[in-house]
């Protein structure tokens, strides 16, 4: 499957504020845009800003366009609000779940623990990074990586559990919108795909 594997410090300097997670030095001295070296503004357009949305989510998630499609679509067939149904996806995806759930530093980290078969779910391994999770859904490493889970506060703790002796992580429910910590604005991606 294919993902973003260019430079990270530029992705984060495109939105202002850390994607992937990890502080750098680069992003620490250069806190406007790449290519817009001078300090002049350049006027955006609500269009522009809708794209920005977008494409925030999409490198956030680690989740390519036609896939963010299919959510999207996926979302826009459930009952309720559409941005939110959409955000809910994305934090129930396996990556991302393992991700909050403090197995990895990052979601490119937690994708590439899912995709090299050392995450299970439910006693049975799943290699597929895009897997929803459902409610009461179990997650833990297999039993030899079991010594390398980190045992620190969880990043969704209030629908995530972890049990430490048991070293098995539980999907309580689907968060709603405040439980999501993610900076994003999900109506301006509604108003987008909604033209």
């Amino acid at each position: 499957m294919a993902r973003y594997i260019g430079p990270k410090t530029k992705i984060s300097r495109k939105f202002g504020e850390l994607i992937y997670g990890k502080t750098n030095k680069s992003f620490e001295k250069k806190k406007y845009p790449p290519g817009n070296s001078s300090s002049r503004n350049i006027k955006k357009t609500f269009y522009s800003t809708q794209l920005l949305e977008k494409q925030k989510i999409k490198y956030t998630y680690g989740i390519l366009e036609r896939q963010f499609l299919k959510m999207f679509y996926k979302a826009s067939k459930k009952k309720g609000i559409k941005g939110e149904i959409l955000l809910q996806l994305c934090e129930s995806r396996l990556d991302n779940i393992v991700y909050r759930l403090n197995l990895s530093h990052s979601r490119p980290e937690a994708r590439q623990l899912v995709s090299h078969r050392h995450i299970t779910v439910n006693g049975k391994i799943v290699n597929i990074p895009s897997f929803n999770l459902k409610p009461g859904d179990k997650i833990s490493l297999k039993e030899k990586h079991k010594h390398k889970a980190n045992k620190n506060k969880l990043l969704g703790s209030d629908w995530l559990s972890w049990d430490n002796e048991k070293m098995i992580g539980i999907f309580k429910y689907i968060p709603n919108r405040n439980q999501i910590t993610e900076n994003i604005n999900e109506k301006l991606i509604v108003e987008l795909y909604s033209k």
